[in-house]
């Protein structure tokens, strides 16, 4: 019987990310983007009330390799930010003219926002688009961090930086479900609550793809 994937020490759980992402690209127009945060079965209903033209954005998910666990780091938003002020997100931003792709976009606004040299990732793959309620579709990029970094927050636009264990998160006794109205819909879409925080929206639902793509042959 296979040890659930949550409760794979940190270089099993590592092994099994690389193996998982291994044959990932960065997605193309044939590429269907995911609501982010809703099920699978309800993905082609939600997506119906999103705009046709879409913003091109980028994400990276740090994952940092500790020697006993690896931890995922998160950021908190700024509170005076228009648009998902004080929210939980991944490093990340709006695909600009000078970017060659989502790699290139998520590494440049991970430097920008919380300072992360991008010697110190080492990319691992990509996960399919996400369609947000901004009207932005985010690729995003799995990275692994070494943990010898030193990070010069941009308090324009980040609040803090905190890490959780990965394991944790893709633990599912942690993942709190509830319904959420999209148009004349209602999905059913994931919390993932951590201490005082609460992980909700766009990072939710890249969290859940995340663990779905790990525990693919469990199901």
């Amino acid at each position: 019987m296979s040890v659930a994937v949550h409760k794979l020490n940190a270089v099993q759980l590592l092994q099994k990310l690389q193996y998982c992402l291994r044959n990932s690209r960065p997605p193309d127009e044939s590429v269907t983007p995911l609501v982010a945060g809703v099920d699978i079965e309800q993905q082609s209903q939600a997506a119906a009330f999103f705009p046709v033209q879409r913003i091109p954005a980028a994400v990276l998910v740090p994952i940092v390799r500790h020697d006993q666990e690896l931890t995922v780091l998160f950021t908190e938003r700024a509170a005076h930010l228009k648009h998902h002020a004080g929210q939980i997100s991944f490093p990340g931003g709006r695909v600009e003219a000078q970017d060659a792709g989502p790699l290139q976009t998520a590494l440049r606004e991970t430097e920008e926002e919380i300072g992360l040299s991008r010697q110190h990732v080492e990319v691992m793959g990509y996960l399919p688009p996400h369609l947000i309620f901004t009207g932005y579709c985010v690729t995003p990029v799995v990275a692994l961090v070494q943990p010898d970094f030193d990070l010069r927050i941009d308090l324009g636009e980040v609040a803090s930086v905190f890490e959780v264990p990965l394991r944790y998160l893709i633990d599912p006794a942690h993942h709190q479900a509830r319904d959420r109205q999209i148009g004349e819909i209602a999905v059913r879409v994931y919390d993932l609550p951590y201490g005082e925080r609460r992980i909700w929206g766009a990072t939710a639902g890249i969290l859940m793809n995340l663990y779905r793509l790990l525990t693919y042959d469990e199901q």
